[in-house]
């Protein structure tokens, strides 16, 4: 089986929707720590601008739906999959507290260690993967999963923690990384998984009539109001919209961030529909690998031994998985391979009986 196999990749548009993940997450998390101040805070309300991403998510995601419907076939599919909707606030709350806690983390943590860190989702993915779609893993898909980790972990063992002030001569230790954030970031790796792999569930399963662009629609709907619920609780629901506020949003960089998110949304559901939340996970750590390359090619940072032994074990890990890929595709299409093997069964059947 070819790295690229119709089993890994089923079409051309999913090979893009991979490469476009990858390069719009990684350009997430520099534009993010770009926009930071000195003291590692932000000048604008970061509430505010997730809350703005999911507003311009939901007008792309209507306008998609509109140019191959009508206006009033938006308003009868939301009545009519008002179940979907309702569900779909599940995966909405946990994404907007992933998104919410990426700028808070970010702010605690440079971009590669951020990743490093939120690599646990990997094995976390395989088993919530494994109880919502009754899928288990082959061992040789576990040992990727694992061996992708370890990847991972071995990138970021001589770095120390942005965060603390850790000697320069004295390598980041297991016990540097133990404070709050760490917390956030347990708390980001839970929702993330449990938030991909629920959203797979809808789009694959008891959404799959929907349209994909429809799907994104209620989720959306769902994520404005998670995050309006936010600003309420911080007492910053008015605030948020006064002029001040909204001009600490209106540079270049904030809103490059604001329309890098937005699409990250649109791609992620394109992901999930075509691919699967396993192969989600291996585009996560190259998203690693391939930020310190480009860390090395545009700022200068050194690429040492550790960062050339995890791109190799990263890379063995991706070419082990490859050849063992995670098929998981949607209801209809799975009946559709059910009946035509059933038909071709009973026709096997009927020439041998005359035969």
């Amino acid at each position: 089986m070819a790295l690229f196999s119709s089993d890994l990749f089923p079409s051309t548009l999913s090979f893009i929707v991979f490469i476009s993940y990858m390069g719009l997450f990684i350009n997430q998390g520099i534009l993010v720590t770009a926009s930071k101040s000195k003291d590692n805070s932000y000048s604008y309300n970061t509430v505010t601008v997730v809350l703005l991403t999911e507003v311009l998510k939901l007008v792309a995601a209507a306008a998609l739906f509109v140019k191959d419907h009508t206006v009033s076939n938006l308003f009868e599919d939301i009545v009519k999959h008002r179940k979907v909707l309702f569900l779909y606030f599940i995966p909405a709350a946990l994404y907007c507290l992933y998104n919410n806690l990426q700028f808070v983390n970010l702010s605690a943590y440079d971009p590669t260690t951020y990743y490093l860190l939120l690599q646990f989702r990997v094995v976390v993915t395989g088993v919530v993967f494994q109880l919502v779609f009754k899928k288990y893993l082959s061992h040789i898909q576990w040992a990727s999963l694992l061996l992708l980790t370890v990847g991972c972990i071995i990138k970021e063992v001589r770095h120390d923690v942005s965060s603390h002030a850790v000697d320069a001569q004295k390598p980041a230790g297991f016990f540097d990384y133990i404070d709050i954030h760490l917390l956030f970031i347990m708390l980001q790796v839970f929702s993330s998984c449990f938030a991909g792999v629920y959203n797979e569930f809808l789009l694959k399963d008891t959404g799959v009539d929907v349209h994909i662009m429809m799907a994104n629609v209620f989720m959306y709907l769902n994520s404005i109001v998670c995050n309006a619920f936010v600003l309420l609780f911080k007492g910053q629901f008015f605030q948020a919209f006064e002029f001040d506020s909204i001009a600490t949003i209106m540079q270049p960089g904030v809103l490059a961030i604001v329309i890098n998110n937005a699409a990250i949304g649109i791609v992620t559901s394109l992901f999930l529909r075509n691919l699967n939340s396993i192969l989600k996970t291996f585009a996560s750590a190259l998203e690693l690998m391939f930020t310190a390359v480009l860390c090395w090619m545009i700022f200068g940072i050194a690429v040492d031994m550790y960062t050339v032994a995890a791109i190799f074990i990263v890379s063995a890990a991706t070419y082990l998985y490859a050849q063992h890929p995670v098929i998981n595709k949607a209801k209809h299409e799975a009946e559709k391979e059910v009946n035509k093997e059933d038909r071709s069964d009973s026709h096997l059947k009927t020439l041998t009986s005359v035969a």
